[in-house]
């Protein structure tokens, strides 16, 4: 549900690991650069990495760097729809591929309460599971904070269209429509594609596909799936129809993308 590691203590720290939990990547001191799907990222002193649920990651070489590696699961911290709008606000946490390196000039309260964290789970007092959650909380504010101090736009996501989000990623093998995923969230397919347009100005079938594609290219770049293995466990019954989807989508061959992270 929630660990907490320092850069030291982190478990195979430099291969490439997919994990269904949302990962925070704090900085104390030193420099590290980590990978996360297809970008390559520096973190420096007091700066943060937000890194989603499902997301490819892992340190580019080992690091003298010091800081730690916050892990929770949805479960654990989304008790209710403000915590799962709290995740995704300001894109904190982004399904789309859209990580970056986060400044924290207020980087003593940030510290202080992984400090705690780390108490928390090594003691397990009464009622832990409640302080990290807090403490958890406290930590992304202070990040949002940081975000608008700087100038960026307010951005709060709708629980409901990041229900969607979820429901998309937990579903691929079975190429649900959006038809299915109103169904399944108990709304409509009209209002999940308002949504879909509020929040990313596209509709709720290409928000789907785009999910699609970024599933394949982990799949075939870390995982190394046969092109036709992949195609099946994202839904599709004909890797032609897959292989052409994809190059449509990216430019290349699902072939010849996977070929390039082989040389």
């Amino acid at each position: 549900m929630i660990n907490l590691f320092t850069f030291a203590e982190y478990p195979n720290a430099t291969t490439p690991k997919r994990l269904m939990k949302y990962v925070l990547i704090w900085c104390s001191r030193g420099t590290a650069t980590v990978i996360v799907d297809d970008k390559e990222l520096t973190l420096k002193q007091h700066q943060v990495l937000t890194i989603t649920s499902g997301q490819v990651h892992y340190f580019k070489k080992s690091t003298t760097a010091q800081g730690v590696i916050l892990e929770f699961t949805l479960d654990f911290f989304c008790k209710d729809d403000n915590d799962l709008e709290l995740i995704f606000h300001n894109g904190l946490f982004c399904h789309f591929d859209l990580n970056e390196i986060i400044s924290v000039p207020n980087y003593a309260l940030l510290e202080k309460q992984f400090a705690l964290i780390h108490d928390e789970l090594l003691l397990q007092p009464y009622q832990y599971r409640i302080s990290i959650h807090s403490r958890i909380k406290l930590i992304l504010i202070e990040i949002n904070r940081t975000k608008v101090e700087r100038g960026d736009e307010i951005y709060k996501p709708d629980a409901l269209f990041l229900k969607f989000l979820e429901s998309v990623r937990a579903n691929f093998k079975n190429n649900y429509s959006v038809k299915h995923h109103a169904r399944l969230l108990h709304t409509t397919e009209a209002k999940l594609n308002e949504h879909a347009k509020l929040h990313t100005g596209k509709t709720a079938q290409n928000v789907i596909y785009g999910l699609i594609v970024s599933e394949a290219k982990r799949s075939l770049r870390y995982q190394k799936l046969p092109v036709k293995e992949t195609a099946f466990t994202l839904g599709f019954n004909d890797p032609f129809y897959f292989s052409n989807f994809f190059k449509k989508h990216t430019g290349q061959s699902p072939k010849t993308y996977q070929q390039t992270y082989n040389l």
